[in-house]
């Protein structure tokens, strides 16, 4: 599914009688979601949704790898990456 699909989804099911107001409120929630995991305190950066699951800011420590092609070590720098762990909900509903 991709955003189109989803807003058109949206629509349909919910409240929102237009695409165009249903694309707004995808904006919004998508905005929230943004704003909340990248700014604050690391333990804030947790956004618990009951129904669907959690998303959580973590940071990947930096770590020597390896090219696969050549076989030289490799310096791979820390980063910044968004996890999803599902809910028990979604995960009953599969």
């Amino acid at each position: 599914m991709n955003k189109a699909e989803l807003i058109d989804s949206i629509a349909k099911l919910g409240k929102y009688g237009t695409k165009a107001d249903a694309s707004r409120a995808y904006d919004y929630v998508a905005a929230a979601l943004v704003d909340r995991l990248s700014k604050g305190k690391d333990k804030e950066r947790v956004i618990r949704l009951p129904e669907l699951g959690t998303f959580q800011m973590k940071i990947r420590k930096a770590r020597t790898g390896r090219n696969p092609q050549t076989g030289k070590s490799i310096k791979i720098s820390a980063k910044k990456t968004v996890t999803f762990r599902a809910g028990k909900s979604l995960k009953d509903s599969l």
